[in-house]
C-alpha cells in the first residue's frame, strides 16, 4: 500500500495537533487551514485504521483459503464470469498486467482523497454526509475482514497466478509484510470506495463530464479480478454495503431534524416561564 498505517496515523495525529495549534481568531487563511487540516486528520485516520485492521486475524490461513475456494465454488453455482478465464486473457500482455498492478496499488487512496478534496473545495454541503458514508462503509468493510478470507491469487491449485509477484510488484512483500493481512479480500474496500467516489461526484457535480467518472469503478473492477486480488463477490458484497450506510445517515439525519424543531418549539414555552 501507498503509505503504512503507522505513518498514516502519525499525520493524522500531526494534522490534528495543527488544526488545534491554529488561533480561532477570524482570519480568512487561518480558518480554512485549521478546517483543511481536521478534516485531513479524520480521513488520513480512517486509513490508518483500515490499514492496522488489514494486519488483524482471527483465525488460521487454513480457514481463509477454505473459505476462498467457497467462495470460487459458489461463484460457479451462480454462473459467474470466470476471474480465471479473464486473468487468463490478460496475462500474455505483460504492459496491462504492470499497469493494473499499480493501478490497484496506488489508485484507490489518492482517488479518495482527490474526491475529498474537491467537494471540500467545491461543494461543501455534501462534504460532512459524505466522509461519514465513507467512514461506515469501510468500518462495515473491516468488521467482514475480521474473519480473514484469502484472495484468489492464493489459489494457484485452481491457476490464478499472483501478478504482484510475477512483476516484482506485489505490494505485500514489498513492504515486508506477513500472510494474515493479506486475508482481507472479503469485501473488496477498493471497489467500495470507487463506487462511492463515482456517486458522490456524479450526485454533486452538474457538468456534464461527470460521467467519466465511471471509468474508475468500472477499471478497479477489472482491475482487482485481474491481479488475482479479489472475486467477483468481493466487490458485490462490497457495493451491497453501501445503501445500508446511507440509509443509517439518511436516519441519523431525520432524528437531528426532529430533535431540532422539537427544540425549537420548545423554546417558547420555556421562555415564558
Amino acid at each position: 500500500m501507498w503509505l503504512s498505517w503507522n505513518a498514516a496515523a502519525v499525520i493524522s495525529i500531526c494534522l490534528a495537533a495543527l488544526g488545534l495549534a491554529l488561533p480561532t481568531r477570524d482570519v480568512r487563511w487561518r480558518v480554512g487551514t485549521k478546517a483543511v487540516a481536521r478534516e485531513a486528520s479524520v480521513v488520513v485516520g480512517l486509513y490508518s485504521i483500515w490499514q492496522l485492521a488489514g494486519m488483524l486475524s482471527l483465525m488460521k490461513v487454513t480457514g481463509a483459503l477454505e473459505r476462498a475456494r467457497w467462495i470460487w465454488d459458489a461463484e460457479r453455482s451462480l454462473h459467474l464470469p470466470s476471474e480465471l478465464a479473464m486473468q487468463r486473457v490478460a496475462l500474455p500482455h505483460h504492459l496491462l498486467v504492470e499497469a493494473c498492478n499499480r493501478y490497484y496499488a496506488v489508485a484507490h487512496g489518492p482517488a479518495l482523497i482527490a474526491c475529498l478534496l474537491w467537494l471540500f473545495a467545491r461543494h461543501r454541503d455534501q462534504y460532512p454526509r459524505t466522509r461519514n458514508a465513507i467512514a461506515l462503509v469501510t468500518g462495515a468493510c473491516l468488521a467482514i475482514q475480521l474473519i480473514p478470507v484469502a484472495p484468489p491469487r492464493m489459489l494457484d491449485h485452481v491457476g490464478f497466478v499472483d501478478t504482484g509477484l510475477l512483476y516484482h510488484q506485489s505490494v505485500y512483500t514489498a513492504v515486508g509484510r506477513g500472510m494474515a493481512d493479506q486475508l482481507s479480500a472479503m469485501p473488496s474496500v477498493h471497489v467500495a470506495w470507487a463506487v462511492l467516489i463515482a456517486m458522490v461526484v456524479i450526485g454533486s457535480s452538474s457538468s456534464r463530464w461527470r460521467w467519466a467518472v465511471l471509468v474508475h469503478p468500472a477499471m478497479t473492477a477489472v482491475v482487482v479480478v485481474i491481479t488475482g486480488n479479489h472475486f467477483w463477490l468481493d466487490g458485490v458484497v462490497a457495493v451491497a454495503l453501501i445503501p445500508p450506510a446511507l440509509a443509517v445517515l439518511r436516519a441519523a439525519a431525520g432524528l437531528s431534524h426532529h430533535q431540532l424543531s422539537r427544540g425549537a418549539a420548545l423554546a417558547p414555552a420555556v421562555l415564558e416561564r
